[in-house]
């Protein structure tokens, strides 16, 4: 029988013009002792209109991470952590306000605040020593599930691996649909799709349960309705939609596990440093062997939407860089155990992993 004793996120915020209440939020946080909050912003919004309406207070810190390159790494967290303590002390919180990274670089940022050393030395389960600082995540873009999740994922010096465990869950979370209003329209669709990929995998491996499921199902049919339905495309209505299906899907997977596409991903992201979401697209589009209905119902969202998943990618990769795919891949042991069972290594062999990336 599978156990697990997982913490959800303490406080939920939903509803249009929720962000307005954070600095009432974050009042109740702020002491004599230690009033500082740090705001991690996804730079596009730098000289924006939500920009202005953060509730920042004299001796604040606002660092605008630029989340359209590589995945958040370890020594970026390293880097930022060493700043924050030096140049304010222990702050009083970390607010996380972007997708999937930012949240996870804010995540990260407050576990490693109370936690010596690199955040390397915590990439994988329970491996952190302290409680973090307070933290809150607020997204900007749906998908990732990142606001939920008890996963910080990171890039290290070796492996592409989360900082997880119950510390990381964010202390609050504000889910304000008319923040994802402007995201752009291929972002909207790789972020949404990592929900949709959450769930089926999910849902179809050894691990699966009434839990994943009820959570899965509704996130799925909101998916539909957002991407399919009679109405999709980006609408107020679809935003409110996407939000609560990221929301769903993070709590589908974290009683679940993730599965063969999310494996590979990991490794694409490791070796040539594509964004999750992206690299979740490319790759789910050649799983027709492992999730058959999924996959076709995906490919028809791509044509609907009319979005753009590129191919033919394999054939400008080296030996070398597909062996280091197959490595980061291989080690992930927990998603192949859930996709094809405990004696996965039985079922597998590094040339099937080799000749899924040379469909890509």
């Amino acid at each position: 029988m599978m156990f697990k004793n997982f913490k959800s996120v303490s406080k939920c915020a939903y509803g249009r013009g929720s962000f307005n209440k954070l600095g009432e939020i974050l009042a109740e946080k702020r002491t004599p002792e230690s009033s500082v909050m740090v705001f991690l912003v996804d730079d596009y919004f730098l000289g924006k209109e939500l920009a202005q309406r953060l509730p920042t207070q004299a001796g604040d810190m606002i660092e605008y991470i630029y989340a359209g390159g590589d995945e958040p790494k370890t020594s970026q967290i390293d880097e930022l952590r060493d700043r924050i303590l030096q140049a304010y002390g222990m702050p009083a919180g970390v607010v996380g306000i972007g997708g999937g990274s930012v949240m996870d670089i804010a995540k990260a940022t407050a576990l490693m605040l109370t936690n010596e050393g690199s955040s390397v030395q915590y990439q994988g389960l329970n491996l952190i020593k302290k409680p973090g600082v307070y933290h809150v995540g607020i997204p900007t873009i749906s998908g990732t599930g990142a606001e939920v999740s008890m996963t910080a994922v990171l890039t290290g010096p070796t492996k592409k691996l989360g900082l997880k465990c119950d510390w990381t869950v964010f202390d609050q979370i504000i889910l304000d649909p008319d923040l994802i209003h402007s995201v752009p329209r291929n972002d909207w669709f790789y972020t949404g799709m990592d929900t949709y990929i959450h769930c089926i995998e999910s849902m179809t491996g050894h691990l699966k349960n009434t839990f994943s499921e009820a959570y899965g199902y509704k996130a799925l049919d909101l998916c539909r309705e957002v991407y399919l339905g009679e109405n999709a495309g980006q609408t107020p209505s679809n935003d409110e939609k996407l939000m609560v299906a990221s929301y769903f899907g993070g709590l589908s997977l974290t009683y679940s596990e993730v599965g063969v596409c999310h494996a590979l991903s990991y490794g694409l992201s490791y070796v040539f440093g594509t964004r999750h979401c992206f690299a979740n697209c490319i790759i789910f589009n050649v799983l027709e062997d492992f999730y058959p209905e999924g996959v076709a119902e995906f490919k028809e969202m791509v044509r609907k939407n009319d979005i753009f998943i590129p191919q033919n990618l394999a054939k400008d990769w080296t030996d070398t860089q597909i062996e280091k795919m197959i490595d980061i891949t291989w080690a992930l042991t927990h998603m192949w155990r859930h996709a094809l069972g405990e004696d996965w290594e039985k079922k597998l062999t590094r040339q099937q992993i080799k000749d899924l990336y040379l469909r890509m």
